[in-house]
Protein backbone atom coordinates (compact mmCIF):
# COMPACT_ATOMS: atom_id res chain seq x y z
CA UNK A 1 0.00 0.00 0.00
CA UNK A 2 2.49 2.41 0.55
CA UNK A 3 4.99 1.79 -2.45
CA UNK A 4 1.30 2.57 -4.45
CA UNK A 5 0.94 5.91 -2.65
CA UNK A 6 4.40 7.13 -3.11
CA UNK A 7 3.55 6.22 -6.75
CA UNK A 8 0.99 7.89 -7.01
CA UNK A 9 1.99 10.79 -4.89
CA UNK A 10 5.30 10.60 -7.09
CA UNK A 11 2.99 11.02 -10.65
CA UNK A 12 0.73 13.68 -9.49
CA UNK A 13 3.84 15.89 -8.87
CA UNK A 14 5.74 15.42 -12.17
CA UNK A 15 2.15 16.05 -13.48
CA UNK A 16 1.70 19.24 -11.58
CA UNK A 17 5.68 20.29 -12.39
CA UNK A 18 4.98 19.54 -16.08
CA UNK A 19 1.91 21.74 -16.01
CA UNK A 20 3.58 24.39 -14.30
CA UNK A 21 5.92 24.22 -16.70
CA UNK A 22 3.65 24.25 -19.93
CA UNK A 23 2.23 27.15 -18.37
CA UNK A 24 4.97 28.98 -17.94
CA UNK A 25 6.04 28.44 -21.55
CA UNK A 26 2.57 29.69 -22.83
CA UNK A 27 3.13 32.92 -20.84
CA UNK A 28 6.46 33.55 -22.54
CA UNK A 29 6.52 32.41 -25.63
CA UNK A 30 6.28 34.88 -28.41
CA UNK A 31 3.51 34.08 -31.50
CA UNK A 32 4.88 34.36 -34.53
CA UNK A 33 3.23 35.94 -37.20
CA UNK A 34 3.09 37.96 -40.46
CA UNK A 35 0.15 40.14 -41.06
CA UNK A 36 -1.44 41.56 -44.28
CA UNK A 37 -1.92 45.19 -43.28
CA UNK A 38 -5.94 46.49 -44.93
CA UNK A 39 -3.73 49.63 -45.98
CA UNK A 40 -1.55 47.66 -47.45
CA UNK A 41 1.67 46.16 -47.12
CA UNK A 42 2.94 43.68 -44.56
CA UNK A 43 4.56 43.49 -41.14
CA UNK A 44 5.18 41.12 -38.62
CA UNK A 45 4.93 40.18 -35.01
CA UNK A 46 9.02 40.64 -34.83
CA UNK A 47 8.43 44.26 -36.08
CA UNK A 48 6.33 45.57 -33.25
CA UNK A 49 9.21 44.49 -30.64
CA UNK A 50 9.84 47.37 -28.17
CA UNK A 51 6.17 47.72 -27.94
CA UNK A 52 3.54 46.99 -26.34
CA UNK A 53 1.33 45.15 -28.66
CA UNK A 54 -2.49 44.28 -28.54
CA UNK A 55 -3.51 41.60 -31.07
CA UNK A 56 -6.92 41.31 -31.17
CA UNK A 57 -8.80 38.98 -33.86
CA UNK A 58 -12.69 40.36 -33.86
CA UNK A 59 -15.02 40.30 -37.16
CA UNK A 60 -17.41 42.81 -38.09
CA UNK A 61 -20.78 40.27 -37.85
CA UNK A 62 -19.39 40.38 -33.84
CA UNK A 63 -21.57 42.40 -31.51
CA UNK A 64 -19.09 42.23 -28.95
CA UNK A 65 -16.47 43.12 -30.63
CA UNK A 66 -18.42 45.95 -32.38
CA UNK A 67 -19.42 47.25 -28.93
CA UNK A 68 -15.60 47.25 -27.83
CA UNK A 69 -14.20 48.67 -30.50
CA UNK A 70 -14.55 52.10 -29.36
CA UNK A 71 -12.62 51.53 -26.05
CA UNK A 72 -9.78 50.08 -28.31
CA UNK A 73 -9.93 53.07 -29.82
CA UNK A 74 -9.95 55.04 -26.35
CA UNK A 75 -6.84 52.62 -25.60
CA UNK A 76 -5.00 52.99 -28.66
CA UNK A 77 -4.84 56.86 -28.04
CA UNK A 78 -4.30 56.81 -24.46
CA UNK A 79 -1.24 54.32 -24.60
CA UNK A 80 0.51 55.06 -28.54
CA UNK A 81 2.23 57.85 -27.30
CA UNK A 82 4.19 55.61 -24.61
CA UNK A 83 4.69 52.93 -26.99
CA UNK A 84 1.37 51.10 -27.34
CA UNK A 85 0.36 49.39 -30.48
CA UNK A 86 -2.65 47.87 -31.75
CA UNK A 87 -3.49 45.41 -34.25
CA UNK A 88 -7.14 44.54 -34.98
CA UNK A 89 -7.03 41.08 -37.20
CA UNK A 90 -10.01 40.81 -38.76
CA UNK A 91 -11.37 36.90 -38.88
CA UNK A 92 -10.92 34.64 -42.76
CA UNK A 93 -14.53 34.61 -43.11
CA UNK A 94 -15.07 38.54 -42.83
CA UNK A 95 -14.91 39.33 -45.84
CA UNK A 96 -11.86 42.60 -46.62
CA UNK A 97 -14.54 45.16 -48.14
CA UNK A 98 -16.56 44.89 -44.94
CA UNK A 99 -13.61 45.01 -42.75
CA UNK A 100 -13.03 48.17 -45.14
CA UNK A 101 -16.47 49.89 -44.68
CA UNK A 102 -16.21 49.48 -40.57
CA UNK A 103 -12.80 50.62 -40.49
CA UNK A 104 -13.61 53.49 -42.54
CA UNK A 105 -17.02 54.30 -40.74
CA UNK A 106 -15.46 53.98 -37.45
CA UNK A 107 -11.77 55.80 -38.45
CA UNK A 108 -10.21 53.08 -36.42
CA UNK A 109 -6.85 54.75 -36.03
CA UNK A 110 -4.48 51.66 -35.29
CA UNK A 111 -3.29 48.58 -37.73
CA UNK A 112 -6.11 46.51 -38.88
CA UNK A 113 -4.90 43.01 -40.49
CA UNK A 114 -6.62 41.01 -42.91
CA UNK A 115 -6.14 36.94 -42.14
CA UNK A 116 -7.98 35.55 -45.46
CA UNK A 117 -5.94 32.08 -44.71
CA UNK A 118 -6.47 32.06 -41.02
CA UNK A 119 -3.08 31.22 -40.78
CA UNK A 120 -2.40 34.11 -38.21
CA UNK A 121 -5.26 32.58 -35.84
CA UNK A 122 -3.64 29.84 -35.95
CA UNK A 123 -0.28 30.66 -34.95
CA UNK A 124 -2.29 32.52 -32.15
CA UNK A 125 -3.34 28.94 -30.70
CA UNK A 126 -6.17 28.63 -33.29
CA UNK A 127 -8.10 31.49 -32.46
CA UNK A 128 -12.10 30.41 -33.47
CA UNK A 129 -14.00 32.66 -30.57
CA UNK A 130 -14.14 36.68 -31.16
CA UNK A 131 -13.30 38.94 -29.69
CA UNK A 132 -10.25 37.37 -28.35
CA UNK A 133 -7.10 39.70 -27.79
CA UNK A 134 -3.61 38.75 -26.81
CA UNK A 135 -1.45 41.88 -24.88
CA UNK A 136 2.05 41.25 -25.56
CA UNK A 137 5.00 42.68 -23.69
CA UNK A 138 7.80 44.64 -25.15
CA UNK A 139 10.06 41.15 -25.80
CA UNK A 140 6.70 39.82 -27.68
CA UNK A 141 5.82 37.47 -25.16
CA UNK A 142 1.91 37.02 -24.30
CA UNK A 143 1.46 38.94 -21.18
CA UNK A 144 -2.43 37.65 -21.09
CA UNK A 145 -5.58 36.97 -23.10
CA UNK A 146 -8.58 37.95 -22.97
CA UNK A 147 -11.73 35.82 -24.81
CA UNK A 148 -14.60 38.24 -24.56
CA UNK A 149 -14.46 41.74 -23.80
CA UNK A 150 -11.30 42.61 -21.24
CA UNK A 151 -11.91 43.62 -17.82
CA UNK A 152 -10.83 47.34 -18.63
CA UNK A 153 -9.17 47.86 -15.26
CA UNK A 154 -7.11 44.65 -15.11
CA UNK A 155 -6.05 45.56 -19.08
CA UNK A 156 -5.21 49.21 -18.18
CA UNK A 157 -3.01 47.91 -15.02
CA UNK A 158 -1.39 45.39 -17.34
CA UNK A 159 -0.67 48.15 -20.11
CA UNK A 160 0.47 50.52 -17.36
CA UNK A 161 3.19 47.73 -16.46
CA UNK A 162 4.48 46.74 -19.34
CA UNK A 163 4.86 49.79 -20.67
CA UNK A 164 6.85 50.85 -17.65
CA UNK A 165 8.83 47.69 -18.33
CA UNK A 166 12.33 49.15 -19.55
CA UNK A 167 12.78 45.57 -21.47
Amino acid sequence: MKTQTKLIASVAAVAIAAGAAFGLLQRTSSPQADFVALSGGNFSTADLRGKVVLVNFWATSCVTCVEEMPKMVEAWRRYAPRGYEMVAVAMSYDHPNAVAAFTKARALPFRVALDASGEVARNFGNVSVTPTTFLLDKRGRVLTRYVGEPDWQDFHARVERALADPA
